[in-house]
């Protein structure tokens, strides 16, 4: 084993396959290497786990820069969250007033960093919208489409065709939609296209 310079935590010998865990600064990370990777680097959490895609050309010291950068800019993100939540809320509030006519009102919009497999999720119970941080870099009208798929659940259950009738008026679903399923592809993920990751959810 050896250290990084300027980095505390244990760095483990690089490996060759195609996912392993590794432990950062205690903090428990796996590493995934895609051959479908030339150059994109991504990461997320995954309760607590934190997980790098990377792609499987990178060598000993690419790796470890990368680690090491994504999860600053991972531990970055969460700091400033609390601005961020208010500015979504608000985003979501005002694509609910252009496109459902203002009958969506979520009680909460919230970045989270544990959505596993899907891009976001809404509870109508209590009318809270979770939406991944993986997605702070996209596009806006894919995240607008994403605000305004879980907007839509708070008002139907299920992807029947009173749903994608009030997404009608949204003029990029399909363009957002090929979005999603690409960057799934690009992540070696087998998501849907629909933000909560399997349809009816």
């Amino acid at each position: 084993m050896r250290r990084t310079a300027g980095h505390s935590g244990t760095i483990r010998p690089v490996r060759r396959g195609r996912a392993y865990a590794r432990e950062v600064d205690g903090e428990q990370l796996e590493v995934r290497r895609s051959r479908r990777r030339h150059r994109t680097v991504s990461a997320y959490r995954d309760g607590e786990r934190t997980v790098v895609l990377i792609p499987a050309s990178f060598t000993a010291a690419e790796e470890e820069h990368w680690v090491e950068r994504m999860l600053a800019g991972l531990r970055e993100r969460e700091r400033r969250r609390t601005p961020d939540d208010e500015a979504l809320a608000a985003r979501a509030a005002r694509l609910s007033t252009r496109y459902l006519g203002g009958h969506a009102r979520p009680a909460s919009v919230r970045w989270v960093s544990t959505m596993g497999r899907r891009w976001a999720s809404c509870t109508p119970s209590d009318r809270t919208i979770r939406v991944s941080d993986r997605l702070r870099d996209v596009p806006d009208d894919v995240l607008d489409y994403v605000l305004l798929h879980e907007l839509a659940h708070l008002l139907v259950t299920g992807h029947g065709p009173s749903f994608w009738r009030l997404l009608a008026s949204y003029p990029r679903v399909e363009r957002s939609r090929g979005f999603l399923e690409g960057l799934d592809h690009a992540e070696g993920r087998g998501r849907s296209a629909e933000p909560e990751g399997l349809p009816g959810g």
